[in-house]
């Protein structure tokens, strides 16, 4: 595959790879900070956000949990507030909800009072509760204080992406899997797809979430990362009168994850969940889908056993809480004593795109790295969706630099 020569003809500006929440939005904000630039989004699957997008529990995020002056904490708070208000100006399914956080062990209570602090360096008002108080907001849930964050909500992140995909401008070719490509620094960057066409962009943008670091090397650059793919299992409840709204367990800080939270979505239905498992492929969805060649670039990135040693304890609770039904609601009852096992049925898991540093550590913020050509997204899961629409501008910003500087 050739890229055309100097002078020659492009398809497109901006090559966006990947039709998620994320590679949508910069899709729109390329629109919107340069008008007039042709804009074509590539997404493997038949429509868009079929994987992180839309499967996971519709929250939109306070920023609350995150490091001031981070990226995740700096774009949650804005990207909160600006998703409420494009669900309303395009009609899109939300609610503000606000949610507790519940300290159910004298051990918690630290690390709530660390988050009270926290919110409030990141401009996020809370209230504290005590334990009696918290029957105020959910009347089953129990637990020795708690802190209220009013500015949480829910939506349904798959309408905002079809939403970003029509409001955007851009050209979407859905069915179209990135499978080869060509980079030359002083032209662009041109793929070819599962389809047999080939595309040429001016500039590739790399949205590709669960293969973020395999296109990167496809494209020629070398990622400081791998993903590593954490299936996320969910029940859902069935006696929905238990939850009122949006209860959290006090997290642990060495973690990315939040743990098994209670979630009143958009639909009325209940979701509990998730925990945190390794996939054994970039898309396991369940412990019965395996691709060898997937889960051996996973295990043959030297982060991933580091990883493990030095996390083994919480990964071996989490795998207990996957396989057997009882632990997972033992979980539960630490926030939620009434729930019972007829209460939980299985629901559709999600898969993290979790980025992994070589000596094990889990990234913790959001990643954007640049190559010549092309800008990388390689670490943005929760709170990217929230965070979608600054985190697109963001991109963008970096593109249409580059384009300029062409």
């Amino acid at each position: 595959m050739v890229l055309v020569a100097r002078g020659g003809s492009y398809d497109c500006d901006v090559l966006v790879v990947g039709g998620g929440i994320v590679g949508l939005a910069t899709a729109y904000a390329v629109g919107r900070a340069a008008p007039g630039t042709r804009v074509v989004v590539l997404e493997k699957e038949d429509g868009p956000a079929r994987h992180q997008t839309g499967r996971n529990s519709g929250v939109i995020h306070s920023g609350i949990y995150y490091r001031p002056g981070s990226l995740k904490a700096r774009f949650a708070v804005q990207g909160g507030a600006e998703m409420v208000k494009f669900c309303a100006e395009y009609g899109v399914a939300h609610e503000v909800t606000g949610k507790l956080i519940v300290a159910t062990d004298r051990a918690e209570l630290p690390r709530l009072h660390a988050l009270v602090q926290r919110g409030r360096e990141n401009g996020i008002s809370v209230r504290e509760l005590g334990g009696a108080q918290i029957q105020e907001y959910e009347p089953e849930v129990r637990g020795l204080a708690a802190i209220h964050v009013g500015t949480t909500g829910i939506c349904d992140y798959a309408g905002v992406a079809r939403v970003l995909a029509e409001a955007s401008g851009a050209e979407v070719r859905y069915g179209a899997e990135v499978v080869r490509a060509d980079r030359r620094a002083d032209l662009g960057v041109a793929v070819q797809t599962s389809r047999g066409d080939v595309v040429r962009g001016r500039v590739l943008v790399n949205c590709a979430g669960l293969y973020c670091d395999s296109l990167a090397r496809l494209v020629g650059d070398e990622p400081s990362v791998r993903i590593v793919p954490f299936r996320g299992e969910y029940y859902s409840l069935t006696r929905t009168s238990l939850v009122r709204g949006l209860v959290y367990p006090v997290p642990d800080p060495a973690f990315p994850f939040l743990g098994v939270h209670l979630t009143r979505g958009i639909d009325g239905g209940v979701h509990v969940g998730p925990n945190a498992v390794p996939a054994l492929a970039r898309e396991g969805y369940g412990w019965g889908v395996v691709r060898g060649a997937e889960l051996a670039g996973t295990l043959a990135w030297p982060g991933v056993w580091r990883m493990g040693r030095r996390h083994w304890r919480y990964g071996a609770g989490e795998i207990r809480r996957s396989v057997s039904k009882a632990a997972f609601l033992d979980a539960v009852r630490r926030m939620l004593p009434g729930v019972e096992a007829e209460d939980l049925v299985r629901a559709e898991a999600g898969v993290r795109a979790q980025a992994v540093l070589r000596d094990g550590g889990l990234v913790d913020d959001f990643l954007i790295q640049e190559g010549a050509r092309a800008v990388h997204v390689l670490n943005a899961p929760s709170p990217a969706a929230t965070a979608s629409l600054p985190i697109g501008r963001e991109v963008a910003r970096r593109a249409v630099d580059v384009l300029r500087a062409a």
